[in-house]
């Protein structure tokens, strides 16, 4: 709800209250009538208690958790003021608690509805602020994950075009082209919340192309795609971790597998790699998989599966929801 509306909202259930409370206090609970009735005198006196209290008392004591000491004022005003509408208005001549039985009700009951309606809005506020807070909070924690993320493939793709750059030039020019349009994806696409698809398994394919020529005669590259529909979003920079774990934990020698599919709005992919690395190298190297983890509970909540497997092979198998009304 807009803060335009919030407002109109919250006036008209104002206005609504006082007109049926004055209706009541003249027509069925009165024997005077408009001019002839000191309610209406007492009105604005009533008026002003209820909103020095919504806009002083309350704000005060209950947000300093006084409760106690507020409700000894609140009942002390409720009881000056209808002792004061009882015998200086009103007239009536009655006793002590013959007074607080008849008048009390009229004092209390405005005080009472308008103090509710203060809490219940400042509780939307405060969890209106809150929706707001988090928002920020996993908008930055997200802009630190990919932070994290994108010098890390960086690193790993100009130390491969160094080590080729001394040992086989030629290929070189290639790698430069295809890690330009790498970078240009990790520095203009990934600032993005959702990105399309497609634009995330071009960078895919490219990336396994400059693995392929870095891997030549040392491993085999098994990489199938298969997508019925390329029109979805995806966060940024999801799979990227399980790919190049997939290559830089691979043993030598051996077959990286790397399965891709998308179906009925449901992508899966699948990594399967030989362990090259004994687990005392590998525990170390944990901080792509832990920003993944953390990245998938922030945008992916309840819409994705991750299993990870390890004995001989190393497998990790991530189902994700890219439509909303899908379920895994």
């Amino acid at each position: 709800m807009g803060l335009f509306n919030y407002r109109i909202y919250e006036v008209l259930v104002h206005l609504l209250f006082w007109s049926l409370f004055i209706f009541v206090s003249l027509f069925l609970f009165s024997n005077y009538y408009w001019s002839e009735n000191p309610f209406l005198q007492y009105f604005f006196i009533l008026f002003g208690i209820v909103y020095v209290n919504n806009g002083l008392l309350l704000p005060y004591f209950i947000r300093k958790r006084y409760y106690f000491a507020y409700a000894l004022i609140i009942g002390a005003i409720a009881f000056l003021g209808t002792q004061l509408y009882c015998n200086y208005f009103a007239e009536c001549g009655c006793s002590f608690m013959k007074c607080l039985s008849d008048y009390l009700w009229q004092t209390l009951v405005p005080i009472i509805f308008f103090s509710f309606l203060w809490m219940l809005y400042d509780h939307h506020k405060n969890q209106e602020n809150l929706k707001i807070i988090q928002k920020e909070h996993t908008e930055m924690e997200l802009r630190y994950l990919k932070s994290q993320i994108n010098p890390h493939v960086l690193l790993n793709n100009l130390n491969t075009i160094y080590s080729y750059a001394l040992e086989q030039p030629r290929e070189v020019p290639e790698m430069i082209l295809m890690l330009s349009d790498n970078l240009k994806h990790v520095l203009y696409d990934s600032n993005a919340h959702k990105i399309a698809l497609e634009k995330e398994l071009d960078y895919i394919a490219n990336y396994i192309a400059f693995q392929k020529i870095r891997a030549e005669n040392l491993k085999h590259i098994d990489y199938k795609l298969t997508v019925d529909d390329t029109k979805h979003t995806i966060a940024p920079l999801l799979l990227i971790t399980l790919i190049e774990n997939a290559f830089k934990h691979s043993a030598a020698k051996s077959t990286v597998h790397i399965h891709i599919s998308v179906a009925n709005g449901i992508l899966s992919c699948e990594c399967i790699n030989k362990i090259g690395l004994v687990q005392e190298e590998r525990t170390g190297d944990k901080i792509g998989l832990k920003n993944l983890k953390k990245r998938l509970q922030l945008l992916y909540r309840d819409s994705h599966s991750l299993h990870i497997s390890e004995n001989d092979r190393y497998t990790v198998r991530l189902q994700l929801q890219l439509n909303e009304g899908q379920t895994l």
